[in-house]
């Protein structure tokens, strides 16, 4: 795997904050090709976590680091089939960014196949994975205190290839991230708490939320499909998990935002049990309009939905100031 090396050494990093211009799905600010300095992110979660680190003002300078995003906002990574503008965008970049452990299989085939130029990080893989059966569970952002270890690696990482980055800010935007994160990761345990404790059970489309039912305090009693969303189930698979959240007597299971909705209905219907009025996000955030357009977003958007749907009591979240 072509990952370069972190360094362990530790920058000081302070001064101004960095100007920057980026590039969300096809929306162009600038042109990528003729900008040096041009950084690749496959989803729209690790895109999120590169403009933190980054910050974005609207005069950039003209060494500005530029970043383009390969998947959109609802975009299925498992089955995103690449076009010729993210290779050439592969190509072009001085850093790429992607999630690993199989989760963009077509994008991760296109990095190594074309032979990347650019530093590669898989940043999914800076945490250890939790393993389902002989597979590393790729939905790692699903604890927000994964996310704190993955933005710092990202971090070094860009500290080492854009060097003039460390005097430009990135250590105070890191850490004041990373203590919206910590809060973040406190706000959805207190949140999950209110669920009476058999009725925490958590029952999707697949098997993304793992990291997250671990984190907080939920049982992942059943999914329709595995890990990857090109599996498909079969009419006994759904039989069976209706019959497993009759028994358990799961109030609501939830559909998921990049996932047609239609089979998790069969088995609310088969269960006659409630359907979320709420999908979850869980392999991309949501649009810039949506309740889920920041990974913060996203997660407290999901953490109301589980709360209010299996019968706890929410409060909304308050960002630090």
């Amino acid at each position: 795997m072509n990952t370069s090396k972190i360094s362990r050494r530790k920058f000081i990093y302070g001064g101004i904050g960095i100007t920057t211009a980026y590039l969300t799905g096809c929306q162009n600010i600038g042109n990528p090709n003729q900008n040096k300095n041009l950084i690749v992110a496959t989803s729209t979660i690790l895109g999120d976590w590169v403009r933190e680190l980054l910050g974005v003002t609207n005069s950039p300078s003209p060494d500005a680091p530029v970043l383009r995003n390969i998947l959109r906002p609802g975009d299925d990574p498992h089955t995103y089939e690449p076009v010729p503008a993210d290779t050439g965008a592969i190509e072009s970049a001085t850093v790429i960014f992607y999630n690993g452990h199989h989760l963009e299989p077509n994008l991760i085939k296109l990095i190594h196949s074309n032979g990347a130029r650019g530093k590669t990080l898989a940043v999914g893989e800076l945490v250890k994975p939790l393993q389902l059966g002989k597979v590393a569970d790729p939905h790692v952002w699903g604890s927000a205190s994964n996310a704190v270890i993955m933005v710092a690696g990202m971090a070094r990482f860009l500290g080492e290839v854009f060097p003039s980055l460390v005097s430009q800010g990135l250590e105070a935007r890191l850490q004041k991230y990373q203590a919206q994160l910590r809060h973040l990761d406190t706000w959805i345990r207190a949140q999950i708490q209110t669920i009476p404790p058999q009725r925490r059970k958590l029952v999707t489309t697949h098997d993304a939320f793992q990291y997250y039912a671990q984190a907080y305090g939920l049982e992942v009693l059943g999914t329709l499909i595995g890990i990857s969303t090109e599996e498909q189930p079969s009419a006994q698979t759904v039989k069976t998990l209706a019959q497993q959240i009759r028994q358990a007597s799961v109030p609501t299971i939830f559909a998921e935002t990049t996932i047609n909705p239609a089979l998790i209905k069969a088995v609310a219907t088969e269960a006659q049990i409630n359907l979320g009025s709420q999908s979850l996000y869980s392999d991309s955030l949501g649009t810039a309009t949506s309740d889920g357009a920041t990974y913060i977003a996203m997660m407290t958007a999901n953490t109301k939905a589980i709360v209010l749907g299996l019968g706890g009591q929410y409060t909304a979240f308050v960002p630090l100031s």
